[in-house]
């Protein structure tokens, strides 16, 4: 089979660090043009906007949308009414509604959809997601500390409506649990802080209830300096497991647990490239759904200006 041209529309950080790299090593991709307004990859047809790229490429097949949630309806939107498949960084979209708009789009189209959640493809979270099907989860306490002056330096998209602060992580985890958990959870309580100068959150204190009554705690900060804390810990009747790393490492009563060697994103375009042979969507929307939940439920506390 030919490789499907794809194109990626938003070029910054992550296409850089971890898109192109997996569209490079997958055969089942070609690409052919970028659409950015700041940036380009060498080597690649790039244009100011989507439009002025599906004018000039008519043979783009699909896109990967990388711009900021706050943006991707309209992209994801024009593509499909081009007839293109989509692939969606997370979130998805600054809202549920747009993602229901864009799944019934793609749909009635007949094109593929695909939201990713690229920690659900960390090596650990297979195993962990196993093990919890034979052995019922009692206490899940996640911790999801990290320092948004490296990861998001000078980036105000993050800090603006839409663009869900400290869920901008801390939607990692939620994908991870939502699939490693075996039974469903409703969030029951949360506290948000709130930078004194800033519209979205810089931490989240979040508490779920599951349906077998499992307590499950969540604890997002963006505000830790040094060491990076992306870990889950789940006790359940007969076991301690601790999923490391953001799941690329994992113990299970104490022992390390040998893991694949595979990447996050290479193991997304897998996917995508699955979908499009199957004509298949995959648009899961429950990480998302809790964000929302907490900007519904959760008590909001003023803190300290944030200065980048």
């Amino acid at each position: 089979m030919k490789p499907v041209k794809l194109a990626i529309v938003g070029v910054g950080k992550i296409v850089y660090d971890q898109h192109l790299p997996a569209i490079k090593a997958n055969p089942d991709f070609e690409l052919v043009a970028t659409a950015s307004r700041n940036h380009t990859i060498d080597g690649v047809p790039s244009f100011g906007n989507i439009a002025d790229m599906f004018a000039a490429r008519p043979d783009i097949e699909a896109v990967s949308l990388c711009m900021p949630p706050q943006y991707r309806y309209q992209a994801a939107r024009a593509a499909l009414d081009a007839g293109k498949h989509v692939f969606l960084e997370k979130p998805p979209g600054a809202t549920l509604s747009e993602v229901e708009s864009l799944r019934n789009l793609a749909a009635s189209r007949k094109l593929s959809l695909f939201a990713s959640w690229h920690s659900r493809y960390a090596p650990g979270v297979r195993l962990v997601k196993a093990h919890l099907a034979a052995h019922a989860p009692r206490k899940v306490n996640v911790i999801w500390k990290e320092d948004v002056r490296h990861w998001h330096p000078g980036q105000d998209w993050i800090w603006q409506p839409g663009g869900v602060g400290v869920f901008d992580p801390g939607i990692n985890a939620l994908s991870i649990f939502t699939e490693i958990l075996p039974n469903d959870i409703f969030l029951r309580q949360a506290t948000l802080e709130f930078p004194a100068n800033r519209h979205t959150p810089i931490a989240a204190r979040l508490s779920f209830n599951e349906v077998l009554g499992a307590e499950v705690e969540a604890d997002f900060d963006w505000r830790q300096t040094g060491e990076q804390t992306w870990d889950i810990i789940v006790e359940t009747a007969d076991s301690h497991v601790h999923l490391k790393s953001g799941g690329h490492a994992l113990w299970i009563d104490g022992k390390p647990v040998a893991l694949p060697e595979e990447g996050e994103y290479p193991a997304l375009y897998r996917q995508f490239a699955q979908l499009l042979t199957s004509g298949t969507a995959d648009v899961d929307v429950s990480p998302l759904r809790h964000v929302a939940d907490a900007f519904m439920l959760g008590e909001r506390v003023i803190t300290d200006p944030f200065r980048d």
